[in-house]
């Protein structure tokens, strides 16, 4: 399944417009959308891992969380996560996921989360920037 048909499918049409359209490489605050997949059985184990560990780490490392979301109806629900995260720049994000993957906490979340195997089967990242008649956030 796309990113398209996931956001669709979710009623995510809203939020999107909300954010804007996909994000130009410059100086300016960019969004990034996200969609996790969990590997079957593993939602609460990706959501026990955000909880307890990530949004912390991402804090951290400058990337701000704008909001969380899980899906309502099938053929998502139990599976997915998404979320925004808010960016100065497209260059600082970059910057900003390298610092986050080799931050030795992250490494040790992850290695003990998947302990008994991936619960991430993938993920999807979309960068977006606000419209000018967006609501500011």
């Amino acid at each position: 399944m796309n990113r398209r048909s996931v956001v669709k499918g979710i009623g995510f049409g809203a939020m999107l417009s909300a954010l804007g359209a996909a994000a130009e490489t410059g100086s300016e605050t960019v969004f990034e959308l996200r969609v996790y997949h969990a590997t079957e059985g593993h939602q609460e184990d990706v959501l026990r891992r955000f909880r307890e560990h990530t949004m912390a780490i991402f804090a951290r490392h400058d990337m701000v969380s704008v909001a969380y979301w899980v899906p309502t109806d099938e053929p998502l629900v139990g599976k997915t996560l998404l979320y925004v995260l808010k960016h100065p720049s497209r260059e600082a994000a970059t910057k900003n996921w390298d610092a986050f993957k080799s931050d030795p906490e992250w490494v040790k979340v992850r290695t003990a989360s998947e302990a008994n195997g991936k619960i991430v089967d993938h993920s999807e990242s979309t960068f977006l920037k606000l419209t000018d008649f967006s609501p500011k956030l």
